[in-house]
């Protein structure tokens, strides 16, 4: 049985609720958002919320700078523990090793400086003599 909520076959899920399920977002609006702007698309192809997804589908999910490429296993519009919903889908090994490169890659860059706070008086000073060179 390939759904997790309910025994039928012929019941149909719709991808937003999929989602949410999935926890690859928070809320049920979350998704809708994402899948309205073009974020997540089923097999290639840009969809609405009401669609209906089915096992075995590959979706693509890009949240922030990461890109999840997945298979659907199982059906489910109920969000319940990370666990089973980890058991809704299975990640690709090349999407793993991308998603690891780039969190690798993003760690190994510096913090930006410039987002330490309100400037202190020297800055300031320092800001002033800048504008007064530049004018």
């Amino acid at each position: 049985m390939n759904t997790l909520d309910e025994k039928n076959d012929d019941v149909k899920f719709r991808i937003d609720r999929w989602l949410c399920a999935a926890r690859f977002f928070k809320t049920r609006s979350l998704s809708v958002d994402a899948l309205e702007c073009g974020k997540v698309l089923c097999n290639g192809v840009r969809v609405k919320p009401a669609k209906s997804v089915a096992v075995g589908d590959m979706l693509s999910i890009r949240i922030g700078p990461y890109q999840f490429l997945v298979e659907v296993l199982a059906l489910s519009s109920k969000r319940g523990p990370a666990p089973q919903a980890q058991m809704l889908y299975r990640e690709t090994e090349e999407s793993l090793r991308r998603r690891k490169e780039l969190s690798d890659e993003l760690k190994a860059q510096p913090m930006p400086t410039f987002l330490r706070g309100r400037p202190t008086k020297r800055d300031r000073r320092e800001i002033e003599k800048l504008k007064d060179s530049v004018w």
